[in-house]
């Protein structure tokens, strides 16, 4: 009977190793994601208004674009769970994304990405010489990388909000619509859905970033709690009905939370539909 036992026990040990071989492989062969295993990956590409450097630094709680993408997917209760990576930085422009190496570091190794959605075009038409030759062609140049280190991702390229006059944005949206077709990749003309939210009232989606030292001295005391540097940051209309007779108060079109509400809301049903054709095949 103890000699029984001792052949058993030898006879399971020995199968452990091979199965602990077995699961590195079954490992090392699944694809990895980007930051959690099992979830759709998202990664956002952009500029300024992809980031949202201050609705990030006047509510840091948020919910901020990418959180709101991920809960608003998550309602949804026949898509499949989806991990929104927010890689936008202000001021940036294609050129410099790629030049400066925060690609590389950014997103070319991420693993696991399933879609990417791109959005330049502001900072570019501003800093890029020769705009209307070189932008395009930045944007093949991104495009190839892309296909290059994520080949199983879809490539989604977005046009820009409303953001300066209407002639610019038409610019710069004809740009990308041609090299979207030219690249034979997906186009999201996030574009008429905002600027039908702005018909609700043209400075509702916008935050308000003004001077300190263009307002009266007599208010100082009243923006204080608002006051970031030299300027004065407020994330909606709080301080409408005293300053805004100013001068430029509006100017800044930089969207608050309730613009990325609606870049989130419109990417989410875009995405969607996308998820639910291909459920469908």
């Amino acid at each position: 009977m103890i000699d029984a036992g001792r052949r058993i026990f030898r006879q399971t040990f020995a199968v452990v190793p091979v199965l602990a071989a077995g699961l590195l492989l079954l490992c090392l062969a699944s694809p990895a994601r980007a930051e959690h295993e099992g979830k759709l990956q998202i990664l956002l590409l952009g500029d300024s208004t992809t980031e949202g450097s201050v609705p990030r630094r006047l509510k840091p709680e948020g919910p901020h674009l990418e959180k709101v993408l991920e809960q608003l997917l998550a309602a949804e209760d026949d898509l499949p769970p989806c991990h929104a990576i927010q890689s936008g930085v202000s001021g940036e422009t294609i050129r410099r994304l790629l030049d400066s190496g925060r690609y590389d570091r950014a997103a070319a190794k991420l693993p696991g990405v399933d879609y990417v959605f791109i959005r330049y075009g502001i900072n570019d038409r501003a800093r890029r010489e020769d705009f209307d030759a070189n932008f395009p062609k930045d944007i093949h140049e991104l495009l190839e990388r892309l296909r290059q280190d994520h080949p199983q991702a879809v490539l989604v390229l977005m046009t820009i909000i409303p953001f300066a006059n209407e002639e610019v944005s038409t610019q710069i949206n004809d740009l990308i619509k041609t090299a979207a077709e030219e690249e034979k990749v997906e186009l999201f003309d996030i574009y008429p859905r905002y600027a039908a939210e702005l018909e609700k009232g043209p400075n509702m989606l916008n935050y308000r970033r003004y001077p300190l030292a263009n307002i009266p001295e007599k208010y100082h005391p009243l923006v204080q709690p608002f006051v970031r540097g030299p300027s004065v940051e407020v994330m909606a209309n709080e301080l409408d009905p005293i300053l805004g007779h100013l001068p430029g108060w509006y100017g800044d079109r930089h969207p608050n939370l309730a613009g990325y509400n609606v870049i989130a809301d419109e990417t989410a049903r875009y995405l969607a539909k996308r998820l639910r054709d291909k459920q469908e095949k």
